[in-house]
């Protein structure tokens, strides 16, 4: 649909996304399967009485719900074609027409609101076949508002039809949703995207290259409201000419070849030349936090060509630099290195956003990003402590558990795992023999007593333990009750009588101070081991910081290996 310039000029200028909504199911690109449900239910006569319609932002599911409502209240019978732009259409689909009742569920949301629909749904339509009720964002109704619906919703009178719109699915009831027949409208893809908005330009007398199409397309995610308010700016931007270059300032972005250059200054650990290039961008009105998100975007890109790369070559809305460019890196960079880097961009994006300076912190991200970039994974560090002699002079590699990583690290080495005493398999509750106090421990972590499994680690001494008979003395600090609570409920749990005697002093250290002494002692030997010794040599400044049972440990997967 296109307007004159009188009736712009009558009307006032009106956003591409309004100007150009589908006036017709033909008019509806991407929802095929949608279209198609519909046409076979409305030809067969198989109209339900509520429609579900669930999606993401600007994907036309307002619009939807007043197409079906056109539909379904065409002149003559229900139909999907609708041919003619009738008067009652055209209200229909400027919310305008008496009998179709749009509301905003978010500024509706309270049970009187439902009694006003329950009240009025007695009534007849005044002069289309059914009355509809389109209720926006319908998620956000409270929940004594969907009860109270709830029964007009299942059995409402033949003249009555409901369509309820949400972007949050999983926020409405199952009650609600059995209920109703859902849609759920699919994100539209780049190339799709791309041609229309090609076509609404070209409907606009407007010139557009290809590359701005893209960049659009890119920040759309998808969304046809998202890319048409944009190309609006464009073009308002553009003075009727859209240019990449214009789009990429109006919209604070970077040429992507010099993403690209960013990306292989870090990746080969250029650093001055990375703090260069981020200075040069930044000066030319590019926001770090946004050269930090295209960064990210180009390292998830490389490691898709690494894993898909035939499917992903054909994607329209990457330009010519990234797939030739992006396949080289594919082919010469490890899946460690590309995750390594994904995984310290999104910790390194989050503190940009936070950072007073965000400039100095995109810094310290592509710094850390170029000296992590040639370390090697955990398994080439074992191979070259066997095939080459410790050097003088090298990078420190900081060993590090990821839950205690204040910074991304550069890589985590796998630490020396000490094999313990294996423990016998324990029998079920009721026949197992107890023969110490660690025995009793894993009986209550069994039945997931945490505060009686805490208390008893951290205030027992144990000094013995018989059948029915348990021996220990207490630390300071300790409830005077535990003694019976531990006796009643070793009694419930075994079944048997268990007498629990308490000494003033004597026993053995708390099963938590046993452990932490353990601990501290595989440490020890872990660093006097030496291979690890050797490693520590090499690498000045490294530490161990875990010790691990082998056998616990799941078998690691190529993939998995490479992930760390």
């Amino acid at each position: 649909m296109t307007e004159t310039p009188d009736t712009m000029s009558a009307q006032g200028y009106r956003v591409l996304a309004r100007k150009y909504r589908p006036q017709n199911f033909a008019d509806l690109i991407g929802q095929e399967a949608m279209v198609r449900t519909l046409t076979n239910a409305v030809a067969t006569g198989r109209i339900a009485q509520a429609y579900m319609l669930t999606g993401v932002r600007g994907i036309g599911k307002t619009t939807t719900a007043r197409l079906i409502a056109r539909a379904l209240n065409y002149p003559g019978a229900p139909s999907i074609e609708m041919p003619e732009l009738t008067p009652q259409c055209e209200a229909i689909l400027e919310s305008r027409h008496m009998d179709v009742i749009e509301m905003d569920a978010a500024s509706n949301t309270g049970v009187d609101n439902m009694r006003e629909i329950i009240d009025s749904v007695r009534y007849a339509p005044v002069s289309l076949r059914y009355k509809i009720y389109i209720i926006d964002e319908v998620h956000m109704l409270s929940k004594s508002a969907f009860n109270a619906l709830l029964k007009t919703l299942e059995e409402p009178p033949p003249h009555i039809k409901f369509i309820f719109a949400t972007t949050e699915i999983r926020k409405v009831p199952v009650t609600i949703l059995s209920r109703c027949q859902r849609f759920d409208l699919k994100r539209l893809d780049a190339a799709l995207l791309m041609q229309h908005y090609a076509r609404i330009a070209a409907l606009e007398n407007v010139t557009i290259d290809e590359e701005s199409l893209r960049m659009i397309v890119r920040a759309s995610e998808g969304s046809v409201r998202d890319g048409l308010s944009l190309l609006d700016q464009a073009i308002a931007y553009g003075e009727g000419e859209v240019k990449a270059a214009d789009v990429a300032g109006m919209m604070g972005l970077i040429d992507r070849s010099r993403i690209i250059d960013l990306f292989d200054a870090v990746m080969t650990g250029d650093t001055a030349k990375a703090i260069h290039e981020i200075e040069a961008q930044h000066e030319g009105g590019g926001d770090p936090e946004t050269v930090l998100n295209d960064l990210a975007d180009f390292v998830h890109w490389v490691t898709r060509l690494k894993v898909v790369k035939d499917s992903a070559l054909t994607d329209p809305s990457r330009t010519e630099a990234e797939k030739s460019r992006g396949s080289d890196y594919a082919a010469r960079l490890g899946m460690a290195h590309l995750t390594r880097a994904w995984q310290m961009l999104l910790k390194g994006i989050s503190e940009v956003s936070y950072a007073g300076q965000p400039l100095l912190a995109a810094e310290m991200v592509l710094i850390r990003l170029a000296h992590a970039a040639d370390l090697p994974s955990g398994e080439d560090l074992l191979k070259l402590m066997k095939q080459a002699p410790p050097a003088e002079k090298s990078a420190p590699i900081v060993m590090a558990q990821p839950a205690k990583r204040e910074l991304p690290i550069a890589e985590s080495v796998g630490t020396l795992a000490l094999k313990p005493e294996a423990t016998a398999p324990q029998a079920p509750t009721e026949t197992r023999a107890f023969s110490n106090f660690a025995d009793i421990i894993a009986l209550v972590v069994e039945k997931r007593d945490v505060k009686l499994k805490g208390d008893l680690e951290r205030f027992v001494r144990p000094i013995r333990v018989a059948p029915g008979q348990i021996e220990l003395a207490m630390e300071q600090g300790a409830s005077p009750g535990l003694p019976g609570e531990l006796s009643r409920k070793l009694e419930a749990w075994t079944g048997r009588r268990w007498m629990v005697l308490v000494a003033k002093e004597g026993g053995d250290k708390p099963l938590a101070l046993q452990k932490k002494d353990a601990r501290e002692s595989a440490f020890r030997e872990a660093r006097e081991e030496p291979s690890v010794q050797a490693i520590l040599k090499r690498f000045p400044g490294s530490t161990v910081t875990d010790v691990r049972d082998p056998e616990t440990l799941k078998p690691v997967e190529e993939s998995d290996e490479e992930s760390r």
